[in-house]
């Protein structure tokens, strides 16, 4: 117990209490505390465990980027792992636990992995775990499996919700220290709609540290209210991504036990901004020196945070441990709140701050080291020595503030591909700028507030002129004059006997690092992956430069040449939820209903999911969904009529100028040359020259054409298409319009389907000669306007209807009480694929995303003209005649019977697969089993027996390759 609460202090509201529990144990903190604070003002040192050798840790920053003081927060379905205490808003009855031990967090078995540490070094596993090879699935997965992770995740389901927006600003200014208030200021000024993104509950940054700046910082804030700019605190931005896009989280409920009534746990913004600034601050680095990892270690500006965010003295007795003049204000502020400061340790031979520090009375060392800490487990000394010099001396201390200076965070800038610069003057990488995208204040390696705010005012003004605003006159800047100061010494490690921690959550010590080097991992990406270095929730944020740093030194090239690990989103953990947002359950996935969902219930249609609709699977009250109610239904359109609900098919109108030039480089086959009335089956490509869907075009008038693609391709079609209007041919005079729920559509087909027509059709003859194959028009249908299209997917003659949804069941009833005397049947989706198999016609099946025109027997169809996917598409890959290719199949025995998914093998090899059945079913005219298939070189083998075998179903059936095309292969039905 060393840490206490200052009598006075601090941005909380000392007038109320909060309780909470950790490990079990109660205790109260304010309003305005992290868990974090919370605890250091209870005395409490130790927060968890670390991953690998279950070393005691304690709290070592106090923002987003700590490293150790990890715990499971809440319980139950709401229990949330690897919270960084330093990240938890204190609230009434919060509820946290350590991790990583057991029994408990004092006493923990798993603390003998620190005995076995000469045995574990880094990149052990891949020695150990690969003999034998026997042992892998029987001894080390599962060993392997239950060591993962930190902490234990929910087992139940969220209860809570979570929400995506979309927001669309001017200016993206990231942090609220002095650079973003100066630069969001700036650009609101100018007239720019602005998004200030906080990760803190509290907006201000560092400002909040510097009393004097109080005002400035609440004038700067009034004026961004005013200009309406969008504030944003409790929200990280996590990720930056191409043209402009971000995504950030923002933590709307976190702070409360659980969540509003009516209100998402967590909101995922995604941002598009025209210009950004960076102005994400700098974290202070950690220096590598044995058992630097002992609960009480410190960065330095974590010490001075709690002391002025919390009113908290994280210790009694402090020892500053520096290569910088910017630490030495930790410990004026301890000094002045009366906290014992035993010695400042400053490995340089003089500083200015130094001398300060000496005038104030407080002890430096110039040119010393901390050789090493003592405590078990907390600290209780701290060795002290000369560098260059191997005796030491332990000074008495319950923290120990450490600084290796300022790492800008670089992260996003990073990620958005701004240059990243290696600048000498403070021993770090520095992110850099471009015409959009603006690095700021520390993030461009800059210190003192004056002089970052006033490079946020100009980032901000450039960003603003970015995005077209253009604003002039000064803006008040902080009046806080800066404070000459010695140069950092590039120092980031003391080598003596002991463990030297660079990564403090996965267990990484300097000799990993040098350890790695040796054994030929010399790449800092090679590194990260051989020690696990940077790879912990914190991603390296205060221990990757000083890893870069150990290997440069191994390498003996310059710290620049070596460089940093990549940076990846997320810049922060995530939670998944906020990812998914609410499109989880029934909204991942949403039922959509025909509009004669309920008579086809009523009239006891089994449905099933198809894509996201509901479509009849079969007609049958009694539930039976075998083969013999399909065939009824099929027989009956072959022999008479039937009726089936197509509303699911995707329905795009195109119209415009350009709607026929748009077709023509959309479809892989010519449209402009369309008739007006008249309807053509098309092909549509992938860049790759892959099949992406087929359906029928209709052309309506001179500019206007009605597409329709496949049920479950709809969306997907109409996103190739947006995406090529837009960004590739913007100059065409095209609208697209999804009009797949204003059309309700129905297939009529059969011998009698032209006389059961004829009877609810008006002033439209449907003879042969007067609308004719492939014709299309607009008609009266009972009485409701609509359009008729002389169609056939089922290979007979048909037509498909098409009314306003709203009207559906009332043509659809008329339609059925126009056909009763031919005994008109309705049928469903079963039967549609029973015939559609037996007429050749191709679906999702055999459009699987890998074949080709070519593969499917559309290769006459493509035109000679130009049309997205002709170039890829003529890859000799894909051209390859011994490609799978579309062939129909039937068993060589009457009586045999196929399985969808089976292997085609050939009787004397049935080892080795040649292909696959994509549909398969018992056929309604021929009596037998009958299916399309995938077949290597199928075009050239009509008339070779093979082997259909499915394994699932241990069976076996000799079949025959022969046309795909069962039934009327001469088109006479469909122009009867």
């Amino acid at each position: 117990m060393s840490g206490f609460r200052l009598p006075a202090g601090g941005r909380i509201d000392r007038e109320r209490s909060l309780s909470f529990r950790f490990d079990g144990r109660s205790y109260s903190g304010h309003p305005g505390d992290t868990l974090a604070a919370a605890l250091l003002a209870s005395g409490v040192r130790l927060f968890g465990r670390s991953f690998k050798y279950h070393r005691p840790r304690g709290v070592i920053t106090a923002g987003p980027e700590e490293p150790a003081a990890l715990v499971e927060l809440r319980t139950g379905a709401r229990r949330e792992p690897n919270t960084p205490a330093t990240m938890i808003e204190l609230f009434e009855g919060l509820e946290a636990q350590s991790q990583n031990r057991w029994p408990s967090l004092a006493f923990d078995i798993g603390a003998i992995n620190g005995l076995l540490s000469p045995f574990i070094p880094a990149g052990f596993y891949y020695k150990t775990f690969m003999w034998p090879a026997s042992f892998w699935e029987k001894f080390y997965e599962p060993a392997i499996r239950r060591a993962a992770g930190l902490g234990r995740g929910a087992e139940q389901a969220d209860p809570d919700r979570y929400d995506i927006v979309h927001d669309h600003c001017d200016v993206l200014v990231v942090g609220s220290g002095a650079a973003g208030l100066a630069a969001a200021r700036a650009a609101v000024e100018a007239g720019a709609r602005v998004i200030l993104a906080e990760q803190d509950f509290e907006l201000g940054g560092g400002t909040l540290l510097e009393p004097s700046l109080a005002v400035w910082r609440d004038e700067t804030l009034a004026a961004l209210r005013a200009g309406e700019a969008a504030l944003l605190p409790r929200t990280g931005v996590v990720g930056a991504y191409d043209h402009g896009v971000f995504a950030a989280i923002e933590r709307v409920c976190d702070h409360l036990p659980e969540p509003l009534e009516h209100s998402p746990r967590q909101r995922l913004h995604v941002i598009r901004a025209a210009a950004a600034v960076f102005a994400t601050g700098a974290v202070e680095r950690h220096l590598a020196f044995p058992d630097n990892d002992r609960p009480g270690v410190m960065l330095a500006g974590a010490v001075r945070s709690y002391l002025h965010r919390h009113g908290v003295a994280a210790g009694r007795r402090v020892v500053l441990f520096t290569n910088n003049d910017a630490a030495y204000a930790t410990a004026f502020d301890l000094h002045e709140a009366g906290v014992a400061v035993a010695a400042i340790v400053d490995v340089r031979e003089d500083s200015i701050a130094g001398h300060a520090a000496k005038a104030k009375g407080l002890e430096v060392l110039f040119g010393h080291e901390v050789a090493g800490t003592s405590g078990k487990p907390d600290l209780d000394g701290v060795w002290l020595r000369k560098r260059g010099e191997a005796r030491s001396r332990r000074v008495l201390a319950d923290v120990l503030a450490i600084s290796g200076g300022e790492a800008p965070s670089i992260q996003l800038p990073s990620q958005a591909r701004l240059p990243i610069l290696f600048d000498e003057r403070i021993a770090a990488f520095v992110s850099s700028s471009t015409d959009r995208l603006h690095a700021a204040g520390s993030a461009r390696g800059l210190s003192g507030i004056r002089a970052t705010a006033g490079d946020g005012e100009a980032a901000g003004r450039r960003a603003a002129g970015a995005a077209g605003f253009d604003g002039r006159g000064a803006l008040p800047l902080p009046d806080m004059p800066e404070q000459a100061a010695t140069a950092l010494a590039p120092f980031f490690e003391v080598k003596s006997k002991g463990k030297a921690f660079v990564d403090l959550q996965n267990d990484v010590t300097a000799d990993d690092i040098r350890l790695a080097h040796r054994e030929g991992y010399s790449h800092i990406e090679h590194v990260k992956r051989y020690t696990t270095h940077s790879m912990a929730t914190d991603q390296g944020k205060i221990g990757g430069l000083l890893g870069s740093a150990i290997l440069a030194e191994a390498r003996g090239e310059p710290l620049a040449k070596v460089g940093l690990s990549t940076f990846r989103p997320y810049a922060m953990p995530v939670a998944w939820g906020a990812l998914a947002g609410d499109e989880v359950g029934a909204r991942f996935k949403p039922k959509r209903l025909l509009p004669l969902h309920d008579w086809h219930e009523r009239n006891g249609a089994v449905f099933v999911s198809i894509g996201l609709w509901m479509r009849p699977l079969v007609y049958s009250p009694s539930r039976d969904t075998s083969w013999g109610p399909v065939l009824e239904e099929a027989r009956a359109v072959r022999r008479s009529v039937g009726i089936t609900d197509m509303s699911s098919l995707g329905k795009i109108d195109v119209q415009g100028p350009g709607a026929a030039s748009f077709l023509d480089r959309i479809y892989a086959n010519t449209f402009s040359t369309l008739k007006i009335g008249r309807a053509r089956y098309g092909i549509m490509l992938r860049e790759d020259g892959i099949l992406l869907d087929d359906g029928t075009t209709s052309r309506l008038g001179a500019d206007h054409f009605l597409v329709t693609t496949t049920t479950q391709k709809a969306a997907e079609v109409l996103e190739h298409m947006e995406w090529h209007l837009q960004t590739v041919w913007p100059e065409l005079d095209v609208t697209l319009t999804d009009v797949g729920d204003q059309w309700a559509q129905f297939a009529v087909a059969g011998p009698k389907a032209r006389l059961v027509l004829e009877q609810v059709v008006a002033d439209l003859d449907l003879g042969n000669d007067a609308f004719p194959f492939m014709a299309a028009g607009s008609a009266v249908i009972a009485g409701v306007p609509g359009r008729i299209f002389r169609i056939s997917f089922s290979g007979e003659l048909a037509y498909e209807v098409a009314v306003p949804a709203g009207f559906a069941e009332h043509v659809w009833s008329a339609i059925l009480a126009a056909g009763s005397a031919f005994g008109i049947t309705p049928y469903a989706l079963d039967a549609l694929n029973v015939m559609r198999i037996e007429k050749g016609h191709v679906t999702g099946g055999e459009i699987n995303g890998q074949t080709t025109p070519a593969d499917l027997g559309f290769g006459r169809m493509l035109k000679k003209g130009d049309y997205i996917g002709r170039v890829l598409g003529s890859r000799p890959g894909l051209l390859d005649a011994d490609r799978l290719q579309l062939v129909g199949i039937r068993c060589a025995d009457v009586t045999g019977r196929l399985r969808g998914g089976a292997h085609l093998v050939d009787r004397d090899a049935t080892s080795v697969s040649q292909g696959f059945l994509t549909a398969a079913c018992m056929s309604a005219e021929l009596d037998r089993w009958i299916g399309l298939a995938l077949l290597r070189g199928g075009h050239g083998r009509h008339g070779q027996r093979l082997i259909a075998a499915s394994p699932i179903y241990d069976e076996q059936v000799e079949v025959e390759v022969m046309s795909p095309h069962f039934v009327d292969p001469k088109n006479i039905r469909v122009h009867a």
